[in-house]
């Protein structure tokens, strides 16, 4: 009789998260054919079929959604005792590097420092910043235990074949920074129609790194100005040369002379956040990935006027 596995139950689990079995490849770091196996073993041993497959994506049935449901209980049981049974061994000491793309290190990345250092002293923590493709051959090679890398539309799609890949939920939305004599400056929310003339500092950067040009379906926008540093745009919004695209990831960065404001219905592209460990990860590791996670989840405050 065909049994339920863990691996079985995270594909699962992450095809219910993305909606599709293709997203869930990217970001397990398998093939499609890998996760349709994986559910196909998880329907045989459930004894039901978990999701309905639809012209684009699937979508959970009911059946499915009571294992999805159980799943998520049991994966974070799990993932809980690693994280305990790693921190024994290990004893939280000693040093590790962390690395993140540049909008990962903004915000995110040094407060889960801070929080991992606050609850473990004896834990020394580097931190890098680098493109994901970059980060991922350094973390094969043992530079690197923790990388935070960004997956999907329009940026590279690294190999994360025998890596740990956990998706990280970030409910703040992308938004747009102006500066604070903007004609736009005193709106809480903004629709995209709002954005319609307005000049645009995009990003500009090495390939791997997520860049942000003009707020996408904005028909024939105006790109005035290209800036590779977050400081440089902001610089250029902060004097009323332009706005840029924030995401919510990094909104908490944006200087005092600047404003950073969500927009209705966000049209933007299809990326995930990961957090990226060895298959076995040391238990100062899993204290970081911990923290990040919990301080992923934390970035859905409303910005502060």
């Amino acid at each position: 009789m065909a049994e339920l596995t863990v691996a079985g139950l995270r594909t699962v689990f992450e095809v219910a998260r993305q909606g599709s079995f293709s997203g869930a490849a990217t970001v397990l770091g398998y093939t499609q054919s890998a996760v349709s196996r994986q559910v196909a073993a998880t329907e045989a041993a459930a004894g039901s079929e978990l999701f309905e497959r639809l012209p684009r994506g699937v979508r959970p049935t009911a059946a499915g959604e009571v294992v999805i449901r159980r799943a998520g209980r049991v994966l974070a049981e799990l993932d809980g005792a690693l994280e305990e049974v790693a921190g024994v061994r290990d004893r939280f000491a000693g040093s590790l590097v962390a690395s993140g793309f540049p909008t990962a290190t903004a915000v995110l990345l040094p407060r889960a420092v801070a929080r991992t250092r606050a609850r473990h002293p004896g834990l020394r923590v580097a931190l890098q910043e680098a493109a994901s493709p970059v980060q991922v051959r350094r973390l094969r090679a043992g530079q690197v235990e923790v990388a935070v890398v960004a997956v999907g539309a329009g940026l590279p799609a690294p190999d994360l074949d025998g890596l740990r890949a956990e998706t990280l939920h970030v409910p703040r939305g992308s938004g747009v920074a102006v500066g604070r004599a903007h004609r736009l400056a005193d709106r809480d929310v903004l629709d995209v129609e709002d954005l319609v003339g307005e000049t645009w500092v995009a990003g500009a950067g090495p390939a791997g790194e997520p860049q942000f040009g003009a707020w996408p379906g904005l028909s024939e926008p105006h790109i005035g100005y290209e800036a590779r540093h977050w400081a440089t745009r902001f610089g250029l919004v902060a004097a009323g040369l332009a706005v840029t695209v924030v995401p919510g990831l990094a909104a908490d960065s944006v200087p005092r002379d600047v404003r950073w404001i969500p927009v209705r219905n966000p049209v933007v592209p299809d990326r995930a956040l990961l957090a990226v460990t060895a298959g076995a990860p040391s238990g100062a590791a899993s204290a970081l990935v911990r923290a990040i996670r919990e301080e992923a989840a934390a970035l859905g405050a409303p910005a502060t006027p």
